[in-house]
């Protein structure tokens, strides 16, 4: 299995929650960088452990933090061969923790190295379906796309339209996501990840607690009833699907 999005960072414990990750199974991890310094921590991480890759970026809360130096050293951080995508970057109007003006900068000047290293882009997006969409159509078609933490049935047109890869984490397993796990019964198989955003959004069975990697596997398992497949092919496809987007090892 993989955890496709984790922000190991946030953690207290990483190495041991990465170790506690192997024991459940969970071989790979991409490890989520959201500022400049969450990026160069994760990025030291990856190199203790075997299995642990990076998503480098910018998120929307600190966009109104970002400057051009920023944005100057996260090109450098991205060229580590452990970084394998650029992101989370994207809009949150839910929280507005940062001028949309400025999210719209910062997420252009992402998606633009996403293009320019050949790099997959995550994103980031609530409440702001519209303008995200319309700024992914910005971006050159072989530059893949993943919406991680899906949580907008609206987006589900748009995604299967573009080809952009669906990620789903803890809150598809919420007894009142139906809407969730509909969209997860629609999501052509080849594009389909799993993740936990740990140590946010714990699925439901360790609902209340600290959520980590290990725990994607439940994520797996109500994906595989609500698509009616087998848990553990569904991991291994994810896990391919994975490897294949980020060019894992």
């Amino acid at each position: 299995m993989i955890d496709t999005h984790a922000h190991l960072d946030a953690l207290p414990d990483a190495d041991a929650a990465v170790a506690r990750a192997r024991e459940a199974g969970v071989a790979r991890i991409v490890s989520v960088g959201t500022t400049v310094a969450s990026g160069r921590g994760t990025l030291a991480l990856c190199e203790r452990e075997d299995g642990v890759f990076a998503a480098l970026g910018l998120h929307p809360h600190e966009a109104g933090r970002v400057g051009d130096a920023d944005l100057d050293e996260l090109r450098e951080l991205l060229a580590h061969p452990r970084a394998v995508a650029v992101g989370e970057t994207g809009l949150d109007y839910y929280r507005d923790l940062a001028p949309r003006d400025r999210q719209a900068r910062v997420f252009r000047a992402q998606r633009a190295l996403a293009a320019e290293l050949g790099k997959p882009l995550v994103v980031h997006t609530r409440a702001a379906d519209e303008d995200t969409v319309e700024a992914l159509e910005e971006l050159p078609e072989e530059v893949p796309v993943v919406l991680h933490c899906f949580s907008s049935p609206a987006l589900l047109g748009p995604a299967l339209e573009r080809g952009w890869f669906v990620s789903f984490a803890g809150n598809v397993t919420y007894p009142k996501a139906a809407e969730l796990r509909w969209a997860a019964s629609r999501v052509p198989g080849e594009r389909l990840l799993a993740e936990t955003d740990s140590p946010y959004l714990a699925p439901q069975p360790v609902r209340g607690g600290r959520n980590e990697p290990a725990n994607v596997r439940h994520t797996i398992a109500a994906l595989a009833e609500v698509r009616g497949e087998e848990p553990r092919a569904l991991g291994e496809r994810i896990e391919a699907n994975a490897v294949r987007l980020f060019g894992l090892p």
